[in-house]
């Protein structure tokens, strides 16, 4: 098949999934055709198959805000009518699967199918709001195809926005290739030079991923165990992190690392993954931690759950329990049976759930169906 992909180019869960399905898509013969505005987060470098089409958004002084999703929609036209796609896969309601829409107008008969997958923020936060309500509830009702990366954010879409069409749950998946346990990074021994615990953290750093949660947890196990804390990613909390860190005394145990390609390298040197996260559709960089056997320590909501089985793969707190999350990494970082045993635990998760092998053909699935 001829698919196009479009997704926000920035670092986070919605254009990780797209790009790395980009990439299962192409190794499997498929021809993949990125449409965005800038080159997608992690699609870094020459694979066969994927290309990429930027699109060019207007700065007419006429318009105070550019139309992006009319110049959007005409390049998603523009490139279904010179390659020929057969998909359109869009990754978050808005604007995309209304500029999907627009483009099936303006081809008519010979339109592409249009397939909307779902992330979370797109339907919790900003569908939520009452100036894209309508909006998102006609992008969801309008497209031909719809998926759900968890069953808690499928759910969640049918309540909110009250509708009754099929939903179609495909969880998001890892490349087991790139992520698995690999022998600690060169960096662990400048990170941790002491021997120190490292616990790792990776977002956008929004507020919705409780970078203060973060900060606290870890400043709990540091009065008992000797650590470092990695922060992956850059975003509007790097900031007070920061100043918080400052404030507990730990501002010398905190490494901002900023965005990072190659996460998989800071994952081997991680002994658990920290995410008390107040929203998780899913949890894609829990799932990434755990294909490179780092455990996990998560908050309790969405669809996190969906990932991490309590007590066995990971733990789940609450996401303002500090106390409780720092003796959760305090357990996992001390007791070395307990921290195996979930290492195994998590790795044979993603190996009988979410690799590429499983999750894939899923999506091709909805691809062809009528």
């Amino acid at each position: 098949m001829k698919i196009g992909i479009t997704c926000y180019p920035v670092p986070g869960g919605s254009g990780v999934l797209a790009t790395e399905l980009g990439h299962q898509l192409a190794k499997r013969g498929h021809e993949v055709h990125f449409i965005s505005h800038a080159l997608p987060y992690r699609l870094d470098e020459f694979a066969t198959n994927i290309y990429y089409h930027e699109v060019q958004v207007s700065t007419y002084p006429l318009f105070d805000y550019p139309p992006y999703t009319l110049s959007l929609a005409s390049r998603m036209c523009e490139v279904a009518r010179q390659v020929g796609l057969d998909v359109l896969h869009v990754h978050y309601a808005i604007p995309f699967a209304v500029a999907g829409h627009l483009a099936q107008g303006m081809m008519g008969d010979r339109a592409p199918k249009l397939v909307t997958t779902l992330h979370g923020t797109d339907i919790t936060l900003v569908g939520a709001d009452k100036s894209f309500f309508e909006i998102t509830k006609y992008s969801i009702d309008i497209s031909d195809r719809v998926t759900a990366v968890s069953n808690y954010l499928a759910t969640k879409t049918r309540v909110e926005f009250g509708t009754q069409r099929p939903i179609d749950v495909v969880h998001n998946f890892v490349d087991t290739t790139r992520f698995y346990p690999q022998e600690a990074h060169a960096c662990r021994s400048d990170l941790a030079p002491n021997g120190e615990k490292i616990v790792m953290h990776l977002s956008n750093f929004r507020p919705v991923k409780n970078i203060t949660g973060v900060i606290q947890m870890f400043h709990r196990l540091t009065e008992d165990v000797p650590a470092t804390l990695l922060l992956v990613g850059d975003g509007p909390e790097s900031g007070a992190a920061m100043t918080l860190a400052q404030k507990l005394g730990i501002g010398e145990r905190v490494r901002f690392m900023g965005n990072q390609q190659r996460v998989e390298n800071l994952f081997s040197c991680a002994d658990v993954f920290l995410l008390p996260s107040y929203y998780e559709s899913f949890g894609l960089a829990a799932l990434e931690a755990m294909a490179c056997g780092v455990p996990v320590v998560a908050a309790d909501v969405g669809g996190v759950s969906e990932v991490i089985e309590n007590g066995v793969n990971g733990y789940l707190v609450g996401p303002d329990d500090y106390d409780g999350g720092g003796e959760k990494l305090k357990m996992l970082a001390t007791d070395d049976s307990l921290h195996e045993s979930f290492k195994n635990a998590a790795l044979a998760t993603v190996k009988n759930k979410f690799t590429a092998e499983h999750i894939v053909p899923l999506y091709e699935k909805v691809y062809l169906a009528g």
